[in-house]
């Protein structure tokens, strides 16, 4: 957004305040037009008489002195642009300047014959534009400076030159348009004053305002941008660049993320449409877009607020893993204990001779379920630790291959089972505990539902474009997951097996996260695919 800067908004205050050594550059600009109009009649004056000679009345009483002081004339508005250059002393250039204005002018007045050459007249302009560019200082003394002037050029013709006392009305007269233009230029520049202080007040006002926008925008949680009517992206906040990626100087929507400019164009025909949430390519996150018109149409521009889903969903596990840690303590010694009591007891009780086969079998079904209630325990007390993690530099290919073998190894299911395809050779950033964690929990996952042939589960690897990111896929050619409970993969405590905890996945994400790294489920025309994103390590 557009704002001033804080020298200038110093410079602002200072000049309402009326302690400002120096004035703006505005008044600079109007003394060097001042100048030029005095350069102007000055060359004009010397060209009159160039041309048309002594047939005037230019310096009909002197004509030397008329081109003297006329060529003089021109000199000083020469040097006074250079003064003017110099930008030093302004009241006082415009003191001299409007100062040798009368005495030139009167100088040729004299030369020309007095009062009825008419360049008296000359003076009304100066006094006008001296009055507003000082804003009203000085300008009766400037004025009662050229009466002076006059009187005196006058006095002078009729004691020394003959000239008319009558004229000495003219005189007067004269005198009284240059106290009356001075009074309009003085009142005029109270009320250019007056108009300036309150413009520079509504520009500190509104600079102050623009930058208290600029710091709540890019203090915001969600991206920001501002769209105009042709997709040129005019404003941007930090988040947007984070959700999005790098962004240059106003680029298009359509060339930095088509996804959006579609949406944005459905928008505009379609205000109530809705969207479902997209990917973008900063981890995988996914984004939800909302659509502000700019005023009351659609069509001149539009603020797209995103926000990050990826980063409320995450919240929401945050405080799901909160009330879940609170009753961890309780689980632990409310259950676990009387579990093993009934656990060891069941197991005495398989050791006692002549059970019938009704008896063993209710026994097994007791030891079964213990089994699978002390692992459920197991699982919730991890969930406090899912944020202890000790990242490690590792090459993925060394570790894939060796946790493949000791998978199936343990699993007793056949090597050919995995096939292993490396698109890249990184090196990862994470536990190696805990990547070993996830990889085993989606693998056992994909060996549940897969076909168990060769290559019915594919570990894929790769890297993402945008940044230093390595890509975990891990692929079954079973059923995949039905898109109703797509949803609730990693929720807590959902799960599709009769002996599962519904822990895995959830707890699984939540490591994944504690590494800077994100897991999600990937929709596939076939099987099923889980991918992780996590942070790659430089190659020394």
């Amino acid at each position: 957004m557009s704002s001033i800067t804080q020298s200038e908004s110093r410079q602002l205050e200072l000049d309402l305040q009326g302690l400002s050594s120096e004035p703006p550059d505005s008044y600079w600009r109007s003394l060097y037009f001042f100048n030029g109009y005095r350069f102007i009649v000055a060359l004009l004056l010397l060209a009159a008489i160039g041309v048309f000679g002594n047939t005037l009345s230019f310096g009909s009483l002197d004509f030397k002195l008329f081109v003297y002081v006329s060529v003089s004339y021109v000199m000083f508005s020469l040097l006074c642009f250079v003064a003017i250059a110099w930008r030093r002393n302004f009241h006082l250039q415009l003191g001299v300047q409007v100062s040798a204005d009368i005495l030139f002018i009167v100088v040729l007045m004299f030369a020309s014959g007095g009062i009825s050459s008419g360049l008296g007249l000359l003076l009304l302009s100066g006094l006008a534009a001296a009055g507003l560019i000082s804003r009203g200082r000085l300008t009766l003394f400037y004025a009662a400076l050229a009466t002076i002037a006059v009187l005196l050029e006058h006095t002078v013709q009729v004691l020394y030159f003959y000239g008319n006392t009558t004229e000495y009305v003219q005189a007067g007269l004269l005198s009284i348009g240059y106290f009356t233009t001075a009074w309009v230029a003085h009142t005029l520049a109270r009320y250019l004053v007056a108009t300036e202080q309150l413009v520079a007040q509504r520009e500190i006002d509104l600079a102050n305002m623009a930058e208290v926008s600029q710091l709540v925008i890019q203090d915001m949680q969600d991206g920001v941008l501002v769209v105009d009517e042709h997709g040129v992206i005019r404003q941007h906040n930090a988040r947007a660049e984070d959700m999005l990626g790098p962004l240059r100087r106003e680029p298009n929507l359509k060339d930095y993320s088509p996804v959006l400019a579609r949406r944005l164009e459905e928008w505009r025909r379609n205000p109530v449409a809705g969207f479902d949430p997209m990917r973008t390519a900063v981890l995988n996150n996914k984004v939800s877009a909302r659509f502000v018109p700019v005023g009351r149409n659609r069509d001149v521009g539009a603020v797209i607020f995103l926000e990050d889903l990826t980063r409320v969903e995450a919240q929401a596990r945050q405080m799901k893993l909160a009330a879940l840690g609170r009753l961890t303590a309780n689980i632990a010694h409310e259950i676990r204990n009387p579990l093993s009591a009934v656990s060891h007891a069941t197991e005495l009780l398989q050791e006692e001779p002549a059970l019938n086969d009704t008896v063993a079998r209710l026994l097994t079904i007791i030891r079964d379920n213990t089994m699978r209630l002390d692992r459920m325990v197991i699982d919730v007390l991890k969930l406090n630790r899912g944020d202890r993690a000790h990242r490690e530099t590792f090459k993925v290919g060394e570790f894939l291959h060796t946790f493949a073998e000791q998978f199936c190894e343990i699993e007793k299911v056949p090597l050919a089972t995995f096939r292993l395809e490396f698109n890249a050779e990184p090196k990862v950033s994470f536990d190696h505990s805990h990547l070993n964690q996830v990889m085993w929990n989606l693998c056992r996952n994909a060996l549940r539902h897969c076909r168990r042939q060769d290559a019915s589960i594919r570990i894929v690897v790769g890297t993402v474009s945008h940044g230093n990111i390595v890509e975990l896929d891990v692929v079954d050619d079973g059923p995949g997951v039905p898109p109703v409970l797509r949803s609730q993969l990693f929720e807590p405590f959902f799960t599709g097996a009769t002996s599962g905890t519904g822990l895995g996945l959830y707890i699984a994400r939540e490591v994944c996260e504690a590494n800077d790294a994100t897991l999600d489920y990937v929709e596939t025309t076939s099987g099923a695919q889980f991918t992780v994103l996590c942070r790659g390590a430089e190659s020394p």
